[in-house]
């Protein structure tokens, strides 16, 4: 039997720190009901570990909840304030894998996820986009991808109602989308 790392062309096991500049951990969430507002977290940090065998691969991420930025800063302070994210008590979001399984070509990546000192399970649909190297010596690799919370699941729970009818201003459903370049890390 071949192992699954042989089927993905120029898979590298190992550790991975994520690359900061390189990396984009970005969202929407539905507003007043017709369009959606995206935004992303620009400071994100962190490690993982592709295994010899691509389903006992890991991810261990951290991101500064106070990096958020929607290009408006109103709005980016309130999500920062205690009727959103409460940044100033809460600083971090994390997420930890706990699994994965194949999907099709792709992956389902199983992991637990924190805001505000609330975890739960979330599972990220992931692409793996190659791995090959830089122009520095090192090895890359990079994945996407994307996922699907209830923000009040989270203790996310401010909203505000639309006169005249039931809708919400801003959606629960958030819809993440990341894309992620790790650098090879070598063995001590």
């Amino acid at each position: 039997m071949s192992s699954a790392a042989t089927e993905i062309p120029g898979y590298v096991a190992g550790t991975w720190a994520i690359d900061p500049v390189h990396s984009e951990v970005g969202f929407s969430v539905r507003h007043m009901m017709v369009s959606k507002v995206r935004g992303k977290f620009e400071k994100v940090e962190g490690t993982f570990t592709t295994g010899a065998d691509p389903l006992q691969s890991t991810v261990n991420a951290t991101i500064d909840a106070s990096s958020i930025t929607t290009s408006h800063n109103d709005r980016d302070n309130h999500v920062r304030s205690e009727d959103f994210l409460h940044v100033e008590k809460h600083p971090t979001i994390t997420f930890v894998s706990t699994g994965a399984r194949p999907d099709g070509d792709d992956f389902l990546l199983e992991g637990n996820l924190t805001i505000k000192e609330v975890t739960r399970p979330v599972t990220l649909h992931l692409e793996l986009n190659g791995f090959g190297p830089d122009p520095f010596g090192g090895t890359r690799a990079g994945f996407s991808a994307k996922g699907e919370i209830s923000r009040k699941d989270f203790g996310v729970n401010f909203n505000g109602v639309i006169p005249g009818t039931n809708g919400a201003v801003v959606s629960d459903k958030v819809s993440l989308d990341l894309e992620i370049e790790g650098v090879l890390q070598q063995e001590q």
